[in-house]
């Protein structure tokens, strides 16, 4: 599922719109079941990945630089995200139709939520008020680069995790999300 981007819209809308497609990718997970579920999983977890890459290569080195608090800020929502990543990895292991998956994804949901949250009144709104319209859609137009970069599924022959120094398709996902970001496919 790929971000559509409306003329005038800057980083902060952009990436207040990602929250709403995860949200909108949690309840389709939940409301399905089987390869439907699956795929749906997938297109999540890929839409998690892109969106943090984006997030942690964009927004928050421009946070640290920009809002006075700006390194602390950035430290809970890494540690919000690290945690998320756990639950990801505990569910990655489970059978999309087992009542464990579902118990751990609404965990999970509620976790990611609440991050989108704070991410968005700590740091999105504040970043907004603290650069010019310039930045932000410089900003915005190097995310939409980024995006449209990444790779639509975990890297073939990456699903087991074992070639990523960190576990998981999830993981592996997100390497090779900054790969590209950085240039390295």
């Amino acid at each position: 599922m790929a971000t559509m981007i409306n003329n005038g819209i800057d980083v902060v809308g952009f990436l207040k719109e990602q929250h709403e497609q995860i949200k909108q990718l949690f309840g389709s997970v939940a409301m399905s079941s089987g390869e439907e579920r699956e795929r749906a999983f997938t297109a999540l977890r890929r839409m998690m990945a892109v969106h943090e890459t984006l997030e942690e290569e964009i927004v928050h080195p421009a946070a640290r630089r920009a809002l006075p608090d700006g390194e602390a800020i950035i430290l809970a929502r890494l540690q919000e995200e690290n945690h998320a990543q756990d639950l990801l990895a505990e569910l990655e292991q489970l059978d999309v139709d087992s009542t464990d998956f579902m118990g751990k994804l609404m965990t999970l949901e509620r976790a990611v939520l609440a991050h989108a949250r704070a991410e968005e009144r700590l740091e999105f709104e504040r970043l907004g008020s603290m650069l010019n319209q310039k930045q932000l859609q410089h900003m915005r137009r190097a995310a939409a680069f980024a995006e449209r970069l990444a790779p639509m599924a975990p890297h073939l022959g990456m699903e087991s995790g074992a070639s990523s120094p960190l576990a998981g398709p999830f993981a592996s996902m997100l390497d090779r999300t900054r790969d590209v970001f950085h240039g390295k496919s």
